[in-house]
């Protein structure tokens, strides 16, 4: 499975349309997240994703967090199937390609408690306690380049 890494102006409107889609069913309709979960954040965002059959089936996005772009953060990760291995080969592949076309010094994310496990297989370490973000108990982790 090949990653797909793109900026905004990048994407194609399918592709565009099927990661909205894809997050919308994860975070509004799984998860019973009310928010904006489209933001300007977005353009300014490399999309790392896999799809199949022209549907996104896995994605997270990562932006700089700091104006000297020395930290990126990751977010709204997501598989639509899960135990099947593609989150970690997201992971994976999303990690190389976010170090090499943004060149940063620190990953960081804010994790849903539950898959602190998970991020912590790829060098991800707790930095915060728990706090409530959208009703879900999250953690801020970090990874060090």
């Amino acid at each position: 499975m090949n990653l797909i890494s793109k900026e905004f102006k990048e994407l194609t409107t399918i592709e565009l349309y099927e990661i909205l889609k894809a997050r919308s069913k994860i975070f509004i309709m799984e998860q019973n997240i009310h928010y904006q979960d489209i933001d300007d954040i977005d353009y300014r965002s490399l999309h790392c994703f896999f799809m199949k059959d022209n549907n996104v089936i896995a994605y997270l996005r990562a932006f700089y967090q700091d104006a000297n772009k020395e930290i990126v953060k990751i977010g709204r990760v997501l598989t639509l199937n899960h135990g099947n291995g593609v989150g970690k080969k997201l992971m994976e592949q999303s990690l190389k390609s976010i170090k090499e076309k943004m060149n940063c010094k620190k990953i960081c994310m804010d994790a849903q408690k539950y898959a602190v496990g998970f991020y912590e297989k790829f060098g991800f370490k707790v930095v915060s306690n728990d706090f409530i973000e959208e009703g879900i108990v999250h953690i801020r982790m970090e990874l060090e380049i």
